[in-house]
């Protein structure tokens, strides 16, 4: 026996699970992803990673701009799946589908329900400093993330951890734990548990004016900031009118009186800013129009536009 799935994702990090249920003895028997989109400089229409790996192993995909409508709701009823996986689609899914597969629809989540409902929880748990986070597969239901855990893994968030290593790892993760759920599925050993709504945070999705740097943070919450934030949006800062990205600091062990945002003093391979608590040591920044640099090679060019004394805002 296996289970017929439908999948619904779009990005890498749901690639990584259709793949992984794709290479199961289950059967994917179609994709769902978003429409596709403009990408790039040219604005070339791009498909998304999980149309690409679809349309290589020849799985049928369907990408409706929405679920609401009667026509993709018969479209998608008469696969008559056994369950549908969502991992980051993109789109809202109605009542009417939540219910139409035999088993529902389960969801690939980046977080450890209740902890981080919503759009960005790898995000937001390195910006709120937490030791950990993980991967909850739910059943999926009308709210928000809010439906019963069926699996739940811990990972450890590491001290340099930023957004997209920890992305990396909770994709693979997702990726083997769904395939285990669809085997209890199958099997009929599922212990599904219900949240304590209580302890749930919303983790708003992120926008790139999010990235821009509150000098009178403390150190602490801008190295948060600094590494939730890459590789995209990137943290970002201005001196003198030119906006310079911040891809790489760390916390520095000098203190200081001045300006938050005040160049303290420079190292052989930082910039030392005061915040509002402590300071913070820059290591690697980008300039408009040019790559991501080490500071050591940005003060050997651009030494003047860094000069102790200037300050960032």
């Amino acid at each position: 026996m296996s289970l017929k799935i439908i999948f619904a994702g779009t990005p890498v990090f749901a690639e990584k699970s259709l793949a992984s249920l794709y290479h199961s003895h289950h059967r994917v028997i179609a994709v769902y992803t978003q429409p596709d989109k403009p990408a790039g400089r040219g604005k070339k229409l791009t498909m998304s990673p999980v149309k690409q790996f679809a349309l290589k192993h020849d799985i049928p995909v369907f990408q409706p701009k929405t679920l609401r409508a009667p026509e993709a709701q018969a479209q998608l009823y008469e696969l008559q799946a056994d369950v549908m996986v969502v991992a980051a689609y993109g789109l809202i899914l109605p009542e009417a589908v939540l219910s139409m597969p035999q088993y529902g629809c389960i969801n690939v989540h980046g977080s450890l329900l209740p902890r981080w409902r919503g759009a960005a929880p790898v995000q937001h748990a390195i910006l709120a400093g937490d030791n950990e986070t993980g991967i909850t597969i739910m059943q999926m239901d009308k709210g928000l993330d809010t439906g019963d855990m069926l699996l739940k893994k811990a990972l450890e968030i590491m001290p340099e951890e930023t957004g997209g290593s920890l992305h990396d790892k909770l994709a693979e993760l997702g990726a083997k734990m769904i395939v285990d759920t669809m085997d209890d599925l199958e099997a009929k050993q599922l212990k599904p548990q219900k949240q304590d709504d209580t302890l749930a945070n919303y983790a708003n999705k992120i926008e790139k004016q999010h990235a821009q740097i509150n000098w009178h943070d403390s150190a602490s919450q801008i190295e948060y900031m600094v590494r939730a934030y890459h590789p995209w949006p990137v943290a970002y800062t201005a001196i003198s009118d030119v906006t310079i990205k911040v891809h790489h600091a760390r916390l520095s062990e000098q203190e200081s009186v001045e300006k938050p945002g005040t160049i303290i003093a420079h190292t052989k391979q930082s910039i030392i800013v005061a915040a509002g608590a402590g300071c913070i040591e820059i290591l690697t920044m980008q300039l408009p129009g040019k790559k991501a640099m080490s500071v050591k090679d940005i003060l050997n060019a651009k030494a003047e536009l860094f000069s102790v004394g200037k300050v960032l805002n």
